[in-house]
């Protein structure tokens, strides 16, 4: 651990403060992308998520292997979700996801590597049906 000296009294009260550990049993194991899955499916029932959909992306995509898509009751309620299911997944494996969209709420994108997720309010979800057009197998469209 890093140290940290005090040149302060005896009788000061003294601050918590947070240390960052540099030895290797502090890093956490990367998830597998079905644990990753399961957290986030979790994350957002714990937090009251509408409507939450998995949809495999086996096959269809390189990009990740699961998508999952779920609505919040308001801008507010779509933004909380991102935050505390980015930071239940950075607690679980050290693991950080990148958002976009989280200032207007209306759609937020959480890219958490083998996993996807979007979050919307429910009329922007209506709007764009992500699950339709990734439902959809292109053979049956030829």
């Amino acid at each position: 651990m890093l140290a940290c000296l005090h040149s302060r009294a005896p009788t000061a009260r003294i601050k918590p403060e947070i240390f960052v550990s540099t030895t290797p049993e502090a890093a956490t194991a990367p998830l597998s992308s079905d644990a990753l899955l399961a957290l986030i499916l979790s994350s957002l029932n714990e937090d009251a998520a509408e409507n939450v959909i998995s949809i495999p992306l086996a096959g269809k995509s390189e990009v990740a292997d699961h998508m999952v898509v779920a609505s919040g009751r308001s801008s507010r309620h779509v933004g909380a979700l991102s935050e505390k299911m980015a930071h239940r997944i950075k607690e679980a494996s050290g693991m950080l996801c990148r958002s976009e969209g989280k200032q207007m709420g209306d759609w937020v994108l959480v890219d958490c590597g083998d996993v996807i997720v979007h979050l919307f309010r429910p009329e922007v979800r209506d709007f764009y049906d992500l699950e339709k057009l990734w439902s959809v197998n292109p053979r049956d469209n030829a």
